[in-house]
């Protein structure tokens, strides 16, 4: 069998992993010891992100002509990608905070639904949070001037039973 053949099943994993992704971020994970990779890969796996290191000529094969094909050109050196179908900024926003921990952790860039972010953008968007806290922050901000008239309503109410 050639090699190309022996790879091809590897490229068509990347391209199955990257066909309903909403991120994709490429880090630098060199230096990292054996026990900050296993944390590093709980935590992205419990967020629902897939975090895999393949050889980047493949990874390049695998997005060539796709959208995420502008990743490739950070591809150079040990490259592992963390891949997120469900939170946008999860892979971002997690690879950030562990980088805080594991300064060898060094985040290359990422594409966010659909767009390019260099190095320095990707970590503007580790700041964004996720969907679940802005939904819970919008609903807050909705329920708050509703809880607060049903208390000056409850209050007159129970100064009018006092006053009677």
């Amino acid at each position: 069998m050639a090699k190309v053949e022996l790879k091809q099943p590897i490229v068509d994993e990347i391209a199955a992993l990257l066909k309903d992704a909403e991120a994709l971020v490429a880090v630098d994970y060199r230096g990292l010891t054996v026990e900050e990779d296993t944390q590093l890969r709980k935590t992205l796996r419990e967020a629902g992100v897939t975090y895999k290191v393949y050889k980047n000529t493949l990874i390049k094969r695998a997005v060539e002509g796709t959208e995420w094909e502008k990743i490739a050109d950070v591809l150079e050196g040990p490259t592992a990608i963390a891949v997120s179908s469900e939170d946008a900024t999860a892979p971002a926003r997690i690879l950030f905070e562990a980088g805080k921990k594991m300064p060898k952790l060094e985040l290359k860039a990422g594409i966010v639904a659909g767009e390019y972010y260099d190095q320095d953008m990707i970590k503007v968007i580790a700041t964004i949070p996720s969907k679940e806290v802005l939904l819970g922050r919008l609903l807050g901000s909705i329920q708050a001037p509703i809880a607060n008239f049903a208390r000056v309503i409850k209050q007159i109410a129970e100064k009018d039973e006092t006053a009677a």
